[in-house]
């Protein structure tokens, strides 16, 4: 990775500079287009447009360019990424990767720039040190560490300037792109998704929301002996800027050298976690994305973070995931299936045409829940049977289905706590987690 990575790059906040990103990039991915197509018919090859966009050289250029728009752009890319998990080519997984490290973060002019708006001009004077370098950079903000008067220890993150006013024009020149791109079905309506996707993200801009979810989740892991959630520091919090205690830890990553047991017990905690907020609280922190945890090796605590992404889960989700868990569990193909349709997995369609192929996927995850002791998530053989059964299916373009929103996102925090579980190796008694569950009353 180069080390520009590590220096100042101003967010561009005005719509006219970032749609003059969009428009770079989608010019050079429509050149490399044209110099690929031409090597490969030089080669006696003859390219499809899919396997022309999807190029490694045009993955860099968009992943470059998010990285350099922050915001809701490069939180689309990072999504992208994530949910695809297992399913991307390994090539465009890896430097997908890139969007969830570290962001290009501002220069000191115009992280100047933005608190002196939020905390008036004399904004240092509240600290006895402020660390001018961020500590972290992502999609919407950046954070510092910074020390109060008293010496009490704080995280401050602070949001791109331009972030909130572009979501919705970022969004739909994303969408644009995957238009023009061919990549997505002219009859797909992606219409309610952007809505969505829109809302989702005007929420996760809103510090002050996202503030009374981190307050929130306090209250509910209060005294947790397995988790350390930051207290909010309301008189520091705006719309732009979230204050909260700072709590030292370590990647979560760098438990995969930890001993086995270690990373059994964490990952059952985390998926144990995911249980709890679908099925007992009706509310998710959804954005599963590896730095969102951090790992306490003094104390053996999960820090949880970021909790912009959080958001109620209705009962008729969570009824529909208990209705599945409850099908899988039995071994029942039949009624996962039922229930995958009623649930909004599957479409009708795509059900009606793939019949066969779809109970071949349902059989085969089904024999991996059912097999006796805990869940090996290292074991991944599994998944590129899937990957390969999958892709029949989803060539297909006209029986294509997209499931409803918060089923999306739901299973995004699903997957994601999937991933993280291959990542780290980790053998997790699913089975018995989830029937503990499902034997307490719905609701």
């Amino acid at each position: 990775m180069s080390d520009d990575r590590t220096k100042g790059r101003a967010v561009p906040s005005g719509r006219l500079a970032r749609l003059g990103i969009f428009g770079r990039m989608a010019g050079g991915v429509a050149g490399n287009v044209v110099a690929e197509g031409a090597r490969r018919l030089a080669s006696g090859e003859v390219p499809k447009m899919g396997d022309l966009l999807l190029t490694p050289a045009n993955a860099v250029r968009v992943a470059d360019q998010l990285s350099h728009l922050r915001g809701a752009a490069m939180k689309l890319g990072q999504m992208i990424s994530m949910d695809a998990g297992d399913m991307l080519p390994p090539e465009l997984a890896t430097i997908l990767g890139r969007l969830r490290d570290n962001a290009n973060h501002m220069p000191p002019q115009q992280l100047d720039a933005v608190l002196t708006k939020e905390w008036g001009k004399d904004w240092r004077r509240r600290f006895a040190h402020f660390q001018a370098h961020p500590i972290a950079a992502a999609s919407i903000g950046q954070v510092h560490r910074a020390r109060m008067p008293d010496g009490r220890e704080l995280a401050i993150k602070v949001q791109y300037p331009g972030v909130q006013g572009s979501i919705d024009s970022d969004v739909d020149n994303v969408a644009t792109l995957l238009r023009v791109s061919g990549v997505l079905p002219k009859t797909l309506d992606i219409a309610p998704l952007l809505a969505e996707a829109k809302r989702q993200l005007h929420e996760e801009a809103d510090y002050l929301r996202e503030g009374s979810m981190l307050a929130r989740y306090g209250e509910l892991l209060g005294g947790s002996p397995q988790f350390v959630v930051p207290g909010l520091h309301e008189d520091l919090t705006t719309s732009h800027v979230l204050a909260m205690d700072y709590v030292a830890g370590v990647p979560i990553e760098s438990l995969e050298t930890a001993p086995q047991a270690m990373r059994d017990r964490v990952m059952g905690q985390l998926i144990d976690l995911v249980l709890r907020e679908l099925l007992d609280w009706g509310l998710m922190q959804t954005d599963p994305n590896f730095g969102n945890y951090r790992w306490q090796p003094e104390t053996e605590r999960l820090i949880l973070l970021d909790f912009g992404a959080a958001r109620a889960v209705p009962a008729a989700t969570a009824d529909g995931y208990r209705a599945l868990l409850v099908a899988g569990l039995a071994s029942d193909g039949d009624a996962v299936r039922d229930a995958a349709v009623a649930a909004g997995f599957l479409g009708p369609a795509a059900v009606a045409a793939h019949r066969p192929l779809v109970d071949r996927m349902i059989g085969v995850i089904i024999g991996e829940l059912g097999k006796a002791g805990p869940f090996d998530f290292g074991d991944r053989a599994f998944v590129g049977v899937l990957r390969d059964q999958g892709i029949d299916m989803a060539r297909d373009r006209a029986t294509w289905h997209i499931p409803p929103v918060d089923t999306l996102f739901v299973q995004r925090k699903i997957s994601g706590t999937a991933l993280l579980a291959a990542r780290l190796k980790a053998r997790v008694d699913v089975r018995s987690l989830a029937e503990g569950y499902l034997a307490r009353p719905a609701g």
